[in-house]
């Protein structure tokens, strides 16, 4: 197992509440060993001006799952926070849900490198992203 904090998903999803991750809906639903996943609607919220998910959310979305699994492998007080992202927007999706699952690339003392695949409903490929966050010390920074 990667966490070295006691993972929970309720906590996860109480934490997520009041912030963007809340307001546009997103829910971690599986965590495993090595991997931490998260769904989001297809809906109002999240579609662009033409009806189908805004890449922008697919980003929030990656970033979402990939700062919380990042956090999940930190200890005492350090925090993470996003230094890059970047996404493949491989398919649209027009409603319903997308789900992200989150996976290391490398988890170093002071940087990590997750990979976020986003599926929609029917588990095709609609995003393809990678997270790079910087591992913070203290409680400022």
């Amino acid at each position: 197992m990667i966490w070295t904090r006691t993972p929970s998903l309720e906590r996860l999803n109480q934490v997520a509440q009041g912030c963007m991750i809340g307001y546009l809906g997103i829910r971690y639903t599986r965590l495993e060993d090595d991997e931490l996943e998260a769904v989001m609607p297809v809906d109002e919220r999240t579609r662009q001006p033409f009806g189908i998910l805004h890449g922008g959310a697919s980003v929030v979305l990656a970033e979402t799952v990939g700062s919380a699994a990042g956090y999940l492998c930190t200890r005492g007080d350090q925090r993470i926070v996003g230094l890059d992202i970047n996404a493949n927007h491989l398919h649209s999706v027009h409603d319903g849900w997308v789900r992200a699952v989150c996976r290391p690339f490398h988890l170093g003392r002071t940087r990590q490198v997750w990979d976020i695949h986003i599926y929609d409903e029917t588990a095709r490929l609609t995003c393809v992203s990678r997270l790079t966050t910087a591992v913070l010390d203290g409680l400022s920074g």
